[in-house]
């Protein structure tokens, strides 16, 4: 296992991955931890901030052009913030239930489904994982 392969990336692609691996972390340590407390709200706000990080950064990445310079899991990129936004919405309505599935649906969608998708062989996470 190297970063080198990612820290040479260009563009966007470190600061998209950096913040997608603490955005993992945080969601990590905001499932184990007690709901509705002042440490569950701050790292909570420090994980919609990586989110976002993570969505607006993808549209400087065009590592896959499908559409133009974009691919399929761009529609993700516009999804996220939207879903970001309910998310904290429905915390701010004190809406436990909605707010828990929001943010529980971004995780596994924006970070773990299409966070499997960077270890296929070719991609730069494959590299800092497997090796070249």
């Amino acid at each position: 296992m190297s970063l080198a392969p990612l820290l040479e990336a260009p563009g966007t692609i470190p600061l998209h991955a950096f913040a997608a691996m603490a955005a993992f972390a945080l969601g990590i340590v905001q499932f184990v931890a007690p709901k509705g407390t002042l440490p569950h709200r701050t790292i909570g706000w420090i994980w919609v901030v990586l989110m976002a990080a993570v969505a607006i950064s993808s549209f400087w990445i065009h590592e896959i052009r499908l559409v133009g310079p974009f691919s399929p899991i761009h529609l993700l990129s516009i999804f996220t913030p939207i879903m970001l936004v309910l998310g904290v919405w429905y915390a701010r309505r004190q809406n436990v239930r909605g707010h828990r599935i929001t943010m529980i649906s971004i995780f596994f969608g924006a970070l773990v489904i299409a966070g499997l998708f960077t270890f296929v062989p070719g991609r730069i996470m494959h590299a800092v994982v497997f090796g070249p």
